[in-house]
């Protein structure tokens, strides 16, 4: 982490950047990939937390100028985390405690073979990584495809929430719930959601092909049955 204070038009700015991937969250790397345009003082907003009109009545604009390295730091590390395969045994969730009071620290461990449990989880987990692996194949072609596949930190939370709901909270599958708890990936740091995540994709490539459920396959048989059916009743009428 790195802290410096700056001098603005009407007083002074503690400023606070992380220099280590291990000091960010999921949701802050979600919030950076978000602004394909960023400007350097809407980065050093979003990684310090500082509102960007606060920023821009900094004295000096050579100032931010000693954050760059930071930011360009941050990146490289980025590019090399999309290649770690380093799965951490554990995470911990800060979660409110059941009574509304203080948080609580949940640690969760990480199964290697990353089962998703209950079906409704496993699931909606295996839609999102379909829908992800189908759309890199169709627009890169299927030659190699793991070796140059990166899921968008989008999919990779959505993923992570399904997995981690029941495991974390102690409650039943609920869909609905398991779209706020998104909010709680997003505080993962991102050394451990991406290889987690990334792992979850890879690793799993059967899941990218399309599972016709029961239904349709009932609907699909009694399609047949019917024209089956019409078939012989023709065959009769013309003899």
């Amino acid at each position: 982490m790195i802290e410096r204070i700056i001098k603005t038009t009407d007083g002074k700015l503690c400023i606070q950047m992380p220099t280590q991937l291990n000091e960010l969250t999921l949701g802050t790397l979600i919030e950076l990939q978000g602004k394909p345009d960023i400007t350097d003082i809407e980065a050093i907003s979003i990684l310090s937390g500082i509102p960007v009109n606060e920023l821009q009545n900094i004295k000096n604009h050579d100032d931010l100028h000693q954050f760059g390295d930071a930011v360009l730091s941050l990146s490289y590390q980025i590019k090399y985390l999309y290649n770690s395969n380093k799965i951490p045994k554990e995470v911990t969730f800060a979660l409110p405690a059941p009574d509304g009071g203080s948080f609580r620290k949940t640690r969760v461990q990480v199964m290697q073979n990353l089962s998703v449990e209950p079906a409704g989880a496993f699931m909606a987990a295996r839609d999102i990584i379909a829908e992800e692996i189908n759309t890199h194949i169709k627009t890169h072609g299927e030659d190699d495809w793991q070796e140059h596949f990166n899921p968008s930190l989008n999919a990779c939370c959505q993923v992570l929430a399904q997995y981690f709901y029941c495991r974390a909270t102690g409650n039943k599958y609920n869909e609905y719930e398991v779209e706020s708890f998104i909010n709680e990936v997003k505080k993962l740091r991102v050394t451990e959601a991406l290889p987690i995540s990334k792992h979850f994709f890879t690793c799993y490539p059967s899941l990218s092909i399309a599972k016709t459920n029961f239904w349709h396959r009932l609907l699909l048989r009694l399609k047949k049955e019917r024209a089956s059916r019409r078939s012989k009743n023709s065959s009769i009428s013309i003899l």
